[in-house]
Formats: C-alpha cells, sequence, structure tokens
C-alpha cells in the first residue's frame, strides 16, 4: 500500500522523527541494542505502534543488517493480526506465523488448514534466512516456546521436481504412502495422492493448492496447479515441492530454534528475553528516574466520531478545521490515510476543496484502524475510519496465504456421486437402493454396471454408459421414501402428477412475471457522481458474484419495468452491501427505501449498516420497531409522509396501515421465507409497482437457480469474501481444561464464545459450570423455549458485546451478523448431521479473525480402535472433505423447499430434486415456447461402432471403439460422472469443455474415447438439424426428419473411406452439410 505520490510512507516521516531527540536517539540505538541493553520506546499509544516497529525494522535495515530476520512479538492474536496489516502500511511485508492449536492436548484433532500454513511459513522464514535474509515475521510471543519441526528439517524432507526431470511413477508413489499420503480416486484433502495413466495428482501437506504432474513416458512434462472442488487445473507452475513427512510431524524443536543469532527481536507490549527493542504504551521495566514523555506517541486528539456525525454536525467539522490550522500553524507534519480513492475524494469534496493544494496535508491510501499523534516530532496520523465513524469494530486485515475458502463446491456432477446404500432415482423405474458397482457377466463377455435394489429386493443392473439416467435421490425432509416396485405403474403415476403440478407452478410464477412487466413503473436514472464516490469507499473488495448482483440490480432499476430480483447467499456473503447501493441509488433519484426485517435484532443490525455505511451523505435512516418509543415513532411517520426520511428500516411495523411514504421508490425484504402468508399477501397489494428487491439466506443449489432462470430474476452470491478465513476446527474430547483454555483465549482478544448444548433441560447447568470455569466470564443463555421477546433480548445483548458466552441451543439466530464472536464449542457434535454442523459452524469466522470451533465428540469415539482408522473416521468432522459436498447440497434442498413453498416440496420429496429441477426446466422452456435443450434425444445407431468394451476386448474385428476405457479412468466412478456429463452434453461447446477436462485430468485421451465424443457430436448436430433419429448401416447414412427419411436423388447418402474412422469422420461432415 504505497501513498498517492512514489515516496513511501516511511520516508515521508523520516524528517518529523528525527524532530524528537528521544525518537532519534533510540532509533539509532537499534542497530547497537542488546537484550541486556534494549533499545526503549514508552508510552506509545496502540495506535502507533506499527509505525514504530516499522521504523525500527527501516533503522535495523539501513545499519546494514540486510540478511537477517525480524521478529515481531505481539501478545495476543488479535493485536498480531493488525500488527502485520498495518506494518505492511508503513512499507514491511511481515510473515504472519498461525500458533500452534492445543500444544499439550492430547487426543485433539488440529485444523489441517493452520498446520499447513504453519508449515510453509516455517519452511520460508528458514530458506529466506538462509539465502536472502530479509524475512518480517509476525507472531505471538508465547508462540516462541512451541513445538515445531527442526529448522530445515522441512527443505531437507521436500522432493522438488521440475519440467524435464525424470521421475519412476511407481516408486515415487510407494515413497508417499511411505510418508503417509493416502492413495485415493481423486484428491480432495492434504496428505492424498492419486495415480491415473502418467498423471499423479498430490496434496502436500503444507501446500495451498493440490499439483497434478503430467509424465511423457519417465519425463515430467508439465506441473499445474489444480482446484480440489473442480479438479481441473488453474495455472502451469515451474516447479513443486512435495513434503515427504507426516503432516504432523514430529515437533522436536521450537520456534525459538528458527532465531539466527544475528536477527532482530521486536516485543510489543510483552516481556521476552530475548528482546532487542521493547515498545510499550506505559512504562517499561527498564525505565528509572521520573517519567519522560518525550518522543512519546497519543492517540487522536479529535477522538471517534459516531457515524454520519462529521457530515451531520457542523461544530464536529469546526473543531477538525481548527485543529487542522493549529498543526499548520505550528508547522506540524500531517498525513492522512485514506483506505480508496473514492474515500479520498469523498474528504477532499466535504471538507477542504484544497485541501492538498499547499502539501501542508499529506494523503496516503493504506488502511488504518486509528490516528495517532506524536507531539514531540510534529508529527500527526489521521486514519479515514476514525473521521467517518466507520468500522469501529476493528477486524485485522491480514492478507492470508490460504485467502480462499474450499467453498463446498456447487460443482453438480460431483454432488451426484453416491456410496453403497445410497438411494438413487432411475428415470423409468423410480427409487431403489445402489448397491455397489460389480463387473456381469454376458454374452459380450463381462461388463461393469451399477445394481440397484428396488422393493421386494428385486435388481435392476445399468451398464455404465447408461449411468445418466441414474441420479442420487435427494429430498426436502430428513424421511426416507419407499422403495419403487419394479413393473408397477405406481412411478408413471407419481412422475406424471409431478410434471403437471410443476407446469402449473410454472404458469403462475410466469403469469405474476408477465403482470408486473406489463405496468411501467419508476425509470431511476444512471448513476451520479455520489454513487461512484459511494461506492469506492466501500473498504472490502467485491466478489465477482457481488459485483454481477449489484450490477443486475441497478440495470432492473434503471428500466421502466418494476424491479423483483431476488439474492440468494450465505450470511456474510455481502448481499447488504448491494441493498445498500440500490437504496443509495434509489435516494439520488429522490426516491424513499424501506426495509423490512423479520426481527427486531436484525432491523437493528441492518440499521446499524446503512448508517454507518452512508455516514458521509445527508441521508436520513430512521427505524422503526419495539425498541423506539410511541413519540419516536410518531415523529418517524411525520417524517415519512413530509418526505424528510430518506430510509426507513423496520420489522413489519413498517406495513402497519399507519405507515404512508410520500414518494416510495424501492422495498428491501430480507428472509422473505420468514414471514407469515398474511404479511406477504399486504407485501403484494402495497408495493405491486414499486421496484422490489428480496434477500436470502436460504442457499440456493445451482441447478434449481438454472431451472428457475426466466421465471423470477434471481442472483447469486455464492463465492465468499476474499478476508474470510476457514474456521479453525478442532476435534477434540469433552475436556474441560479446553473448554477454559478457548474461552479464555477468545476473552482475551475481546471476543465473545457460542456454547452449544442442545438439551435444553440440563442448560442451566452448563452456565453455571462454564461460569465456574471461567469466574470472569459474563454468561448468559438462550434457547428455543424461551419467550420470542426475551430470546432476542438476549440476542441484542450478545451483539451489544454485554456479555461474554452464550449457551444456546441450536436456535442461534440465522440471519443475524455477529462478527465478534469467533470461537464455537459444539457439545456432543456427533449427535449433530454434517450438513447441520456446517451451518452451525458458519455462525463463527465473520471478520477477517481467525474463529474457532470445537467439536467435541464423547472421549470413547477419539480412544477406541485402530488409531489410523480412529483419524479416518472422524477426519470427516474436521475438514471440508468431499463429504461436506453431498452435506452441503442437502442443506440447499431443504432451502429449496423454504422457497418453492410446501406443495413443491411435497413433489421433491416424491420425486427426487435433480429430477424436479429437470422437470421445472422443460416446463419452463413448454411454457415460453422454446426447444428445451436439456438433454439431446435422438436416436443413434452406427452397425461398426462398438460402444461396450467388454465386447470389444473378445473380439475388436470389424468395429470402431467407441467408450471411455478403463485403464484411462481406472475408477468406475469417475466413468460414471464422465457417461453422464456427455449424456448431458447438449451443445458442441459442452463437448470441447469434456474433452478438454478430460484431457486435463486424465492425460491425453485414446482412440476410443475420441472416437465417442465424435459420435456424440454428430448426435448433438443433427438434433440440433431438427432430425430425429439417425442410423449408418453398410455405410449408408440414414437420417430421419419429421418421421421421413433424408435422401439425395432417391438414395441415401453414401460414407467416403477406407475404414471405419474415415467413415464416422465422414458421417460429420454429412451432418454438417444438412
Amino acid at each position: 500500500m504505497k501513498p498517492s505520490s512514489n515516496t513511501a510512507p516511511i520516508d515521508l516521516l523520516a524528517a518529523p522523527l528525527r524532530r524528537s531527540r528521544r525518537l532519534s536517539a533510540a532509533l539509532k540505538a537499534v542497530p547497537l541494542a542488546t537484550p541486556e541493553n534494549p533499545a526503549v520506546f514508552d508510552h506509545v499509544a496502540e495506535a502507533g505502534q506499527p509505525l514504530y516497529v516499522a521504523a525500527a525494522i527501516t533503522a535495523w535495515r539501513e545499519a546494514g543488517n540486510l540478511d537477517s530476520a525480524v521478529w515481531v512479538l505481539c501478545p495476543q492474536v488479535k493485536a498480531q493480526e493488525v500488527m502485520q496489516g498495518e506494518i505492511s502500511v508503513w512499507g514491511h511485508e511481515a510473515l504472519f506465523l498461525p500458533e500452534y492449536e492445543w500444544a499439550g492436548f492430547e487426543e485433539t484433532l488440529p485444523d489441517p488448514d493452520s498446520a499447513a500454513e504453519r508449515l510453509a511459513v516455517l519452511k520460508e522464514i528458514h530458506e529466506i534466512t538462509r539465502e536472502k535474509g530479509d524475512a518480517v515475521v509476525v507472531l505471538t510471543a508465547e508462540s516462541l516456546a512451541e513445538g515445531a519441526p527442526p529448522p530445515g528439517s522441512l527443505s531437507r524432507q521436500a522432493e522438488v521436481l521440475t519440467p524435464k526431470d525424470k521421475l519412476a511413477l511407481e516408486s515415487f508413489a510407494g515413497k508417499l504412502e511411505t510418508a503417509g499420503y493416502e492413495r485415493e480416486a481423486q484428491v480432495f484433502q492434504r496428505g492424498q495422492f492419486a495415480l491415473r495413466g502418467g498423471i499423479i495428482d498430490v496434496f502436500s501437506w503444507h501446500a495451498v493448492h493440490p499439483v497434478r504432474i503430467e509424465l511423457f513416458d519417465d519425463e515430467v512434462e508439465s506441473i499445474r496447479e489444480f482446484d480440489v472442488d473442480t479438479q481441473t487445473s488453474i495455472g502451469r507452475v515451474e516447479s513443486c515441492e512435495i513434503l515427504l513427512s507426516e503432516a504432523n510431524m514430529e515437533l522436536s524443536g521450537r520456534i525459538s530454534d528458527y532465531l539466527g543469532e544475528n536477527d532482530l527481536i521486536i516485543a510489543v507490549e510483552c516481556d521476552s528475553e530475548l528482546a532487542h527493542v521493547r515498545i510499550s504504551s506505559g512504562l517499561t521495566a527498564e525505565a528509572s528516574g521520573p517519567e519522560d514523555f518525550d518522543g512519546a506517541c497519543f492517540d487522536n486528539p479529535l477522538g471517534e466520531f459516531g457515524a454520519g456525525d462529521f457530515i451531520l454536525q457542523e461544530a464536529r467539522r469546526e473543531e477538525f478545521s481548527r485543529q487542522i490550522a493549529a498543526w499548520r500553524k505550528a508547522k506540524w507534519t500531517v498525513l492522512m490515510a485514506f483506505h480508496s480513492e473514492g474515500e479520498k475524494e469523498r474528504f477532499t469534496e466535504l471538507i477542504f476543496e484544497n485541501a492538498w493544494n499547499d502539501g501542508f496535508l499529506k494523503p496516503m491510501i493504506g488502511t488504518l484502524s486509528r490516528g495517532f499523534t506524536i507531539p514531540d516530532a510534529k508529527l500527526a496520523v489521521l486514519s479515514d475510519a476514525e473521521i467517518f465513524g466507520r468500522y469501529q469494530n476493528q477486524r485485522g486485515r491480514r492478507r492470508y496465504r490460504i485467502a480462499r475458502e474450499l467453498q463446498a463446491s456447487k460443482q453438480v456432477s460431483d454432488l451426484r456421486e453416491y456410496g453403497y446404500g445410497d438411494l438413487v432415482v432411475h428415470i423409468d423405474y423410480g427409487i431403489g437402493k445402489f448397491r455397489g458397482i460389480r463387473t456381469r457377466e454376458s454374452s459380450d463377455g463381462s461388463q461393469e454396471v451399477l445394481e440397484i435394489e428396488y422393493d421386494e429386493q428385486a435388481r435392476l443392473f445399468v451398464p455404465l454408459d447408461q449411468a445418466h439416467l441414474v441420479s442420487r435421490y435427494i429430498g426436502t425432509g430428513k424421511n426416507a421414501p419407499k422403495l419403487s416396485r419394479l413393473g408397477d405403474k405406481r412411478w408413471s403415476r407419481i412422475r406424471r402428477d409431478a410434471e403437471n403440478s410443476i407446469l402449473d407452478y410454472a404458469g403462475r410464477l410466469l403469469s405474476v412475471q408477465a403482470e408486473r412487466a406489463s405496468h411501467r413503473g419508476f425509470s431511476h436514472p444512471p448513476d451520479n457522481k455520489w454513487q461512484w464516490e459511494f461506492e469506492h469507499a466501500f473498504i472490502y473488495k467485491e466478489t465477482p458474484d457481488q459485483l454481477r448482483a449489484i450490477e443486475d440490480a441497478k440495470t432492473d432499476m434503471e428500466s421502466p419495468k418494476p424491479m423483483d430480483r431476488l439474492i440468494c447467499g450465505d450470511v456474510g456473503f455481502g448481499k447488504t452491501e448491494v441493498a445498500i447501493r440500490a437504496a443509495f441509488k434509489a435516494v439520488m433519484s429522490g426516491k424513499q427505501v424501506a426495509i423490512l426485517a423479520p426481527t427486531t435484532v436484525l432491523a437493528e443490525q441492518h440499521f446499524r449498516n446503512f448508517r454507518e455505511r452512508m455516514s458521509d451523505f445527508p441521508i436520513s435512516i430512521e427505524t422503526l420497531s419495539r425498541y423506539r418509543t410511541h413519540s419516536e415513532q410518531r415523529t418517524t411517520l411525520a417524517n415519512l409522509i413530509a418526505g424528510s426520511t430518506d430510509i426507513v428500516i423496520g420489522t413489519h411495523r413498517v406495513i402497519s396501515k399507519d405507515v404512508q411514504f410520500k414518494n416510495l421508490g424501492l422495498v428491501v425484504v430480507d428472509e422473505e421465507q420468514r414471514f407469515g402468508v398474511q404479511h406477504k399477501e399486504r407485501f403484494k397489494e402495497m408495493w405491486r409497482f414499486v421496484d422490489v428487491l428480496t434477500l436470502s439466506a436460504t442457499p440456493i443449489p445451482r441447478t434449481l437457480y438454472l431451472s428457475m432462470m426466466g421465471v423470477r430474476e434471481m442472483s447469486i452470491i455464492d463465492t465468499p469474501p476474499p478476508n474470510r478465513r476457514p474456521v479453525a476446527t478442532t476435534v477434540c474430547p469433552y475436556d474441560e481444561r479446553i473448554i477454559r483454555s478457548a474461552i479464555e483465549k477468545e476473552i482475551a482478544r475481546q471476543g465473545q464464545v457460542f456454547f452449544l448444548h442442545n438439551r435444553v433441560k440440563s442448560i442451566q447447568g452448563v452456565k453455571r459450570r462454564i461460569e465456574a470455569l471461567v469466574p470472569g466470564a459474563r454468561v448468559e443463555v438462550g434457547h428455543g423455549q424461551m419467550d420470542s421477546d426475551e430470546l432476542e433480548d438476549v440476542m441484542s445483548r450478545f451483539i451489544r458485546h454485554e456479555f461474554d458466552v452464550l449457551v444456546c441451543t441450536t436456535i442461534i439466530e440465522s440471519g443475524v451478523d455477529i462478527p465478534n464472536a469467533n470461537t464455537i464449542m459444539i457439545d456432543r457434535a456427533d449427535r449433530f448431521g454434517l450438513a447441520d454442523l456446517y451451518q452451525i459452524r458458519g455462525r463463527v469466522g465473520r471478520a477477517d479473525r481467525r474463529a474457532y470451533a470445537y467439536l467435541m465428540l464423547p472421549p470413547d469415539m477419539l480412544t477406541v480402535g485402530d488409531a489410523r482408522k480412529r483419524i479416518n473416521a472422524i477426519k470427516q468432522y474436521s475438514s471440508l472433505g468431499a463429504g461436506f459436498k453431498i452435506a452441503m447440497r442437502d442443506l440447499e434442498i431443504r432451502g429449496a423447499g423454504n422457497l418453492l413453498g410446501t406443495q413443491q416440496s411435497g413433489h421433491i420429496a416424491a420425486i427426487g430434486f435433480d429430477l424436479y429441477c429437470q422437470l421445472l426446466k422443460q416446463s419452463v422452456s413448454k411454457l415460453k415456447g422454446e426447444p428445451a435443450a436439456d438433454r439431446i434425444d435422438l436416436s443413434l445407431h452406427i452397425d461398426f461402432l462398438c460402444t461396450n468394451e467388454a465386447a470389444y476386448l473378445k473380439d475388436p474385428s470389424g468395429s470402431l471403439p467407441a467408450f471411455i476405457p478403463a485403464d484411462y479412468m481406472p475408477e468406475a466412478r469417475l466413468r460414471i460422472t464422465a457417461y453422464r456429463e456427455l449424456a448431458e452434453a447438449s451443445q458442441v461447446e459442452d463437448l470441447s469443455a469434456l474433452r478438454e477436462n478430460w484431457r486435463d485430468r486424465f492425460g491425453h485421451l485414446p482412440p476410443a474415447a475420441e472416437h465417442l465424443l465424435t459420435a456424440t457430436e454428430i448426435k448433438i448436430r443433427a438434433a440440433r438439424k431438427g432430425c430425429g433419429a439417425l442410423e449408418i448401416q453398410d455405410q449408408k447414412l440414414k437420417l430421419t426428419k419429421n418421421g421421413k427419411y433424408i435422401q439425395i436423388n432417391g438414395k441415401f447418402p453414401r460414407l467416403i473411406g477406407d475404414n471405419e474412422e474415415e467413415w464416422l469422420e465422414s458421417a460429420l461432415d454429412w451432418v454438417l452439410d444438412l
């Protein structure tokens, strides 16, 4: 982060810092300092500590210490996160060393992501200090004593591979197995590898991404990183390192072993006998004589502004101007930090048109939580966050190495995988139980088939190339459906009823849309300059999905048709920002905005968010809820009629008969599914022709989204924001030492804790136990049997941080964002399904701060049985592996039930979700008069093509192989997915993507797979040109269109060529020329 000019911020401050004799002397002492005679900086306000650290590092480097590391010790994790973020503003990028989870407690499984990040940083520290030596490492003081692999051991045990290296695959696979890696069909988590022909995929213990190593003979041809969710390559790399040792290596060393004898150690607000530099907000132990405030750093004398004060209170602005004038007169240096150019422009416009002309106020781009002054150096540093009263809940802005949460994949094909005993749906035969993949003897030879069990133990065998007719059954409830009976009419009846109901449902949706489309609404003007400034003042980086949703909403608002858009996305994924920008646009058009939330707690939260975001603009925001007195409510109602209130936020109080607007232009409904039927009817009546934006935290499956496209305007936000860090998940036995330690650790960093105990009977006892374990902690209880107002009060007090620990059942308020609650402890985690655990765990990790989840299982689950089996059995609880994809999908389907309503949920339960989506998509296309492009329906018969591998191997003469060979995709499950994707390809572009995907994952395509793709291309192109059947017999091409054969001069076209391969190409040419 650089200032607006090309000068680094620390260089701008070099001269002012030298003005202070004491500061100048202390900085000169840094290169000569020793632990016995340290350089001391005392009376340094917390806000200024990163600058002092950066100045000390600069002094150390300028004295010629370029080949050593600098270690910055912080008192706890929150300070560590802020320190790492803010010293980068002053020009020093630093590595962040995560603390080791639960050193000293047996039977705990640490979080795999934290362990990987820690190993990677330790390895990097060792290599940088050994070679270049300019590393800066930020860590907690306690980390120095923590166990770690001995320095150099990680580098010694890493195998480095580059293209052109020789590699014997089988012996390398043996090495990996010896090092504790598990061999799998596909790689999903660290410590796994997969071998497919000339390709090996490996996810090293310390890596951010797994790598795909492709060989030509025994030489490495290319190395690519790939995405575990999509299994496709991200990009090529020049080399890769594979750590040949267990993830939880022998921690026979200490972090302190990594310290070099010439390294600099800076202790901030903590004691360390090793520190050369000590920085403290009070007096240090070394101080003697009277207290000396020369060189001291103080908080910003202007204090903190509440949201909107700076804009709305002239007195505060005048006070600011007087202070600036006094500093100018006294020849101070004043720096102003803005987190973006947009915020800087807004400040310039509001306060000083010519603020920067004389060079007195110096702007810089960089995020600082608070400002500070050093009177002795005549230096002031101000922060926009303070002046505009924003982001007072300061979050560590750490840029994480592992910045991307491995979100539950939206890849539909992977999610359709099924395991032994899972319920499946065959399109023609109904619901059965999957009994595995087996080899079955037939007249053609042995063939792999899916075995499905139906009612009365009847069996159906489905060849792999017809696997696309089978999908995993997922209903909306938890009850399993009855198995279908082979040969009876019941299944076709159920399917027919569902088809009719879905057609009605799609018709209703389309008619509502048509009614809105036929009326003209208000057309909002395009964005103005204020909108641009407002959007550029957003402190976080928008995700692509979020930007798309914002763009969609704004386009809807600018069109004359009234907007009716649904925005779906998990809590914390940025839906509120979409609503805030839409509301701002409406106010800029002179319209009023109503925001509706289902609970008072949520309404209050929106009120705070909207006020904070719009604090630099003269926009009046008020709230209507039971937290407001009658006289306050009366004033708000009068202001709405007069038009002096721009935005009103509230619960269903907003739709009462006495609420009248002067000029309503936009309504935002949050969590629509939680309002009752009467409320929804009232919405329709009141706002039939104003713009409506609905927000929902119900996750929506991608397939349903695609099916409903064109029926309802929808935007999905399913990418987590870049700083959303995966929650560190520790699996451990119920141990009161761990409970005490976790709560104390969270309270020490000014955070809050959820303790989930899902039994109301014993919940008060748990509260008393926690109070006894952690005497200083303020503990309250919340559960579903409490009165709703009482529960809401508990939640709002928790949000205001009036207590530290909430002991609760699963009733945790769903839409409410509590960024300060970053530890969750789940008692008896084994009693929850994976999907529930995923959702509960999502309550924490909303801020940029590291969040922790402790899943406490009964001790016998962790101690009984063989160790490796035990770890595998509970690994599903601690990592976001493939099991979570299915769990997430189940959760989404339940959400889809909410969104579609009860009747449709019944049909999803009857026929399964995938089939429901297929039928819905077809119904929508039918009603709109569009061709259904979901699946190609054309009968294809080519006499020289052999699509059965078993038959081809038995007799290859005179036929052309067209199948996916077992030695190309060794795992039957992968072949099932591949055949399904092929059957679902409805465009030639889909085939190109498939070819690319197979080539990337499995290597060069064998001839049999190429022929299969060509045959599928012939099928797609013929269907696109209106053909219903295609047959090749004795080199003659017989095509049927509208029930009639296509002939040329009364004859069937003859294929050209000397062999089967050329005939297939010739058939493709004929179809292209149709």
